[in-house]
This record gives C-alpha cells, sequence and structure tokens, in this order.
C-alpha cells in the first residue's frame, strides 16, 4: 500500500455545526442524483416523438442509465476509498452536470443516451456520502445520518415525479434537465465548501482488469434483465447475454481472489453480515420497485376497466410523494432501533412493514387514499430498511474499505429493481384485459405483482434472520490488519 489507511479517530471528527452542514449537504447531493431516475418518467410516452426514434430504439434513454449506473457504483466507491470520497463525490457531480447539460441540448436519440448515461455515472453519490460520514460525524450522529442518507434515494425519486410531471406538462421538456443541471450545480458548490477531505485512504492500484471484467459480466446481465421481454426470453440475443454474463462474473470471481488489490474484496462479501446484508437488498429493492411498477398504472388506466382510477400523471406525483416524506421521516427512527435494539432488527421490522403494505394494496385499491396509504405504510418500511443496510455493512468491513462496500450494497438494490421490473413486466403483459381493442394489466395481474412483492418483502426478512445478533456499535465481524476491531463506526 502507497498510502497507510488512517483511522477516523485520529483524522479528527467534525464539530456539532459543522457536522450537521455536511449531512445536509451531503443528503441534498443524494437526492439530487435520486432525481434523475425519475425526471424521464412523465416524458417516456413522448419520447420517440422528441427523438424522432422508435419506441424501442426511446428505450434506451432509460436503459442506459441504469447500465451506467451499474459499472460505475462499485468503480466510485473503491476509487474513492483509494483516492479521496469527497473527490469521487465532486467527479460524480460533474458527471451530472455535464450529463444534464448534453440532454438538455439534445433533439435526436445518440446524445440523449450520451446524456443519460452521464447521469448514470453519477449513482455513486449516496454510498460515496455515507462513507464520508463515517468518517467525518461523531459516532452518536453516524446511524441517524446514514439512515437520512440511505432515504435520500427515494425521497428525491418520489418528491421529483409531481415536479417532473410539472414542469413536463407546462414547459418545454428540455427544462427537465436544465433543472437537473442546476441542481447539481448547487450540490457540487455545496460540497466543494462545506465538505472536507478525509484522509482515510487505502491507496495501492487500481483494478482495472477486474473493473473491464465487472463491467462485462454486469452489463450482460442487466441488459438481458431488462430488455428480455422485448427481445424474448427464449430468444438466442437474451440467452446469449445470459450465458456470457455466468462465465464472465464467474471468472472475474476467480480472478478477483487471486489479485492482492482486487476491485471487490471477495472475502470480505461473504462474510456472514455483508453477504446476508447484500441478499436483504436485493430482496428490498424487488419489493420497493414493484410498487413504483403497480400505483401509477392504477392510478392512470380509465376508470372504464372497473379498477382503474383515470388520473393524472400529476395526481400520480402527487399520490407518491408522501412516501418520500415518510421514508425522511423514519431515518431518525431507524437510527433510535439500530442503537437500541441493533441494524438486524431495524431491518427485519421494516421487512415486515413492506410486506403488511403489500397486503393492505391487495385489499385496498380502488381509491385514490387507499394508495397513498400503501405507498406510505411501504414508504415506512423501505425507510426502515435503507437507513439498517448501511449500518450492517460498515459494522462489517474495517473504514477503509467503507466506500467500496457501501457501493457494492448500492448495486444490489440495483440488481433487485432491474429483476422486479422484468418479472412484473412479463406478469402483467400476460394478465390482460381487452378494452377498446388494446390489451390492459388486468387487476388481478396487479394483485400477483403485490403478492410477489410481498413475499420478497418476506424473503427478505428470512435473509436478515441470518445476520449476527447485535454486538456493541462498531465491532466489525473480526480483527482485519487495515483496521483494529476497536473501530467506532456507530
Amino acid at each position: 500500500m502507497s498510502d497507510a489507511p488512517v483511522r477516523p479517530a485520529e483524522a479528527g471528527r467534525s464539530a456539532p455545526s459543522r457536522s450537521n452542514a455536511v449531512v445536509a449537504v451531503l443528503a441534498l447531493a443524494g437526492i439530487t442524483v435520486s432525481l434523475m431516475q425519475t425526471l424521464v418518467i412523465p416524458i417516456v410516452p413522448e419520447l420517440p416523438v422528441y427523438l424522432h426514434a422508435s419506441a424501442s430504439n426511446a428505450a434506451w434513454a432509460v436503459t442506459a442509465t441504469l447500465l451506467a449506473a451499474a459499472v460505475a457504483t462499485p468503480v466510485a466507491g473503491r476509487l474513492g476509498d483509494m483516492f479521496g470520497k469527497r473527490r469521487l463525490l465532486l467527479v460524480s457531480l460533474v458527471l451530472l452536470v455535464a450529463g444534464s447539460v448534453v440532454c438538455a441540448l439534445s433533439d435526436s436519440l445518440v446524445p440523449m443516451i450520451v446524456g443519460r448515461s452521464l447521469q448514470g455515472l453519477a449513482a455513486a453519490v449516496v454510498p460515496l456520502g455515507i462513507s464520508i460520514m463515517r468518517d467525518e460525524l461523531p459516532p452518536e450522529r453516524l446511524a441517524g445520518s446514514t439512515a437520512l442518507m440511505s432515504a435520500s434515494l427515494g425521497v428525491g425519486g418520489a418528491l421529483g415525479l409531481p415536479a417532473a410531471a410539472f414542469i413536463a406538462d407546462h414547459f418545454d421538456w428540455h427544462v427537465l434537465f436544465w433543472t437537473s443541471a442546476t441542481l447539481g450545480v448547487v450540490a457540487f458548490a455545496l460540497v466543494l465548501t462545506l465538505v472536507p477531505e478525509s484522509r482515510v485512504r487505502t491507496g495501492g492500484r487500481f483494478d482495472l482488469v477486474g473493473s473491464l471484467g465487472m463491467a462485462v459480466g454486469l452489463v450482460s446481465l442487466l441488459l438481458a434483465i431488462s430488455k428480455g421481454a422485448d427481445w424474448g426470453w427464449g430468444s438466442g440475443t437474451t440467452l446469449g447475454l445470459f450465458t456470457l454474463a455466468v462465465v464472465v462474473l464467474l471468472a472475474w470471481g476467480f480472478f478477483e481472489l487471486r489479485t492482492a488489490q482486487p476491485l471487490v474484496d471477495l472475502r470480505t462479501t461473504v462474510r456472514r453480515q455483508v453477504l446476508f446484508t447484500n441478499l436483504a437488498s436485493i430482496a428490498f429493492g424487488f419489493s420497493m420497485f414493484a410498487m413504483s411498477l403497480v400505483l401509477p398504472q392504477l392510478l392512470q388506466l380509465p376508470t372504464q376497466t372497473g379498477y382503474g382510477l383515470g388520473k393524472s400523471m400529476m395526481t400520480v406525483g402527487l399520490v407518491m410523494a408522501p412516501q418520500g416524506l415518510v421514508m425522511m421521516a423514519m431515518a431518525p427512527v431507524s437510527a433510535l432501533i439500530t442503537k437500541a435494539r441493533g441494524p438486524k432488527i431495524t431491518l427485519m421490522i421494516g421487512a415486515v412493514i413492506v410486506a403488511a403494505g403489500y397486503g393492505l394494496n391487495i385489499v385496498l385499491m380502488s381509491e385514490v387514499w387507499h394508495l397513498v396509504l400503501v405507498s406510505c405504510v411501504i414508504g415506512a418500511g423501505v425507510g426502515f430498511a435503507y437507513g439498517a443496510m448501511p449500518a450492517l455493512i460498515m459494522g462489517a468491513v474495517p473504514a477503509s474499505e467503507t466506500a467500496a462496500a457501501n457501493s457494492l450494497n448500492t448495486l444490489m438494490r440495483s440488481i433487485g429493481t432491474s429483476v422486479a421490473s422484468a418479472v412484473a413486466g412479463v406478469i402483467l403483459a400476460q394478465m390482460t384485459i381487452s378494452l377498446g381493442g388494446h390489451a390492459l394489466p388486468s387487476e388481478n395481474g396487479f394483485k400477483a405483482v403485490m403478492a410477489i412483492g410481498a413475499g420478497a418483502a418476506v424473503l427478505a426478512f428470512v435473509l436478515a434472520s441470518f445476520l449476527p445478533r447485535h454486538r456493541p456499535a462498531g465491532a466489525p465481524e473480526a480483527p482485519t490488519t487495515a483496521e483494529p476491531a476497536a473501530e467506532t463506526v456507530g
């Protein structure tokens, strides 16, 4: 190692007023980046017209962001551990601004895909922000602050939907991306001014071969999952991508275990606490996204179906917005339970609440207030779970590997959401009714997706039950040479 790791206690903790500013700025950065995920939802039906492209080609404006985020998140996490988390956070925000400007200036498909890919490269902001908090905040502030930062993913998405719908209805669609660019510039300036750079580094050499192997494997896997319904699940392209993903990821794992400075320390990822947290994250990502697919369609389907509510995209945004506020409100509650009983219990409580929310949705789906209630209940459960996951990860890895470990956990959630999108798409495409010559998802199809969402939450509960019992805050599973076992992580 070229740079010896420095413990956070040696680097010094921020003063209370400085800590408040760091938390606020990092949470704003997380919300800004999460906005990009919902930014294009109101204009997806019109994208083929705006970009002079077919519907299938215009869909790449969404898919490109997913693929870029999957590759960039673990890479940025590792680079942050090596060269500075704040530095990589600033780079991510620059990419977000650049991508937003490219999209704002585009009127055709290729520049839009380029811009959306650049936006996707900024997805590591939340795990990097959580890692900065571990280095800079006093132990008593860490649990609540990381819960808030983790919840910013949902907060930005929920609050961004009505805002994006309003802008799309009243202004030129390019204004969406100019707004994103402006928020990115503000976040960049605040991070540059108020967030200190941590001296906790791993040093060493970047694993270029490992990053390329992981990129090929993940892109193949997520491309097959996200486009399989369009290409056909049994098509040569889809099956070939799945096969390539399996072969490349197995070879990548073999290589990572034998390199001295791997992109991902697989020996750390198979520790019980890290492994089962990541598995539960996949299940939670699936469960959370299932709701995002069901509720908007229920709200927008015509009332002639007997179960659709015939509402506008603006109403969809307003119905989903309280979920983000509930997630934010649950962050301090999640932190209190984590301090008292440990993050394992917090995660299990979150899973139970999410499963209950889907159960409610199966029986309450005929009124707008029903869907507001359901989204708030599920949002509360997600707030608990997303607050617990960083605490579980940081309790099992040394400070010098925090960003890489949190980034991998974020990637696991993304894989869960991608699988949810594919599964829900297949179910809703197969279980349909005919109205006016058009095939629309049936009521039973929506209920089936909700039941699977509840099942995914139950699976997350079961996986969380295998996590180690609560230990005093900050004690990792086993001593490491990079970081003493007594290291305090909150």
